[in-house]
């Protein structure tokens, strides 16, 4: 199993390599690319432009409460069989 594990490592390591290589050829391609940023997402992961009414918000509390509860019951109907 070991050996195995270094395998693959030795194998994402090659694709790794191969994926920079890419990287640089398209980047000498297309020197413009490395002036753009790509969009970053504030602390937590939040989508900045994402903004809910509060009438989406208890329509979302309220769907998160019923998968919750949905999620705890099936949780304790398989405890129960063992």
């Amino acid at each position: 199993m070991h050996h195995e594990r270094e395998w693959v490592r030795l194998g994402a390591l090659a694709r790794l390599e191969q994926i920079e290589q890419e990287r640089r050829a398209i980047l000498s391609r297309f020197p413009d690319l490395l002036k753009s940023k790509p969009a970053r997402r504030g602390p937590g992961g939040s989508r900045a432009g994402r903004k809910l009414s509060p009438e989406a918000k208890k329509r979302m509390s309220a769907g998160m409460r019923k998968w919750w509860a949905k999620r705890k019951a099936g949780a304790k109907q398989i405890d129960n069989r063992g």
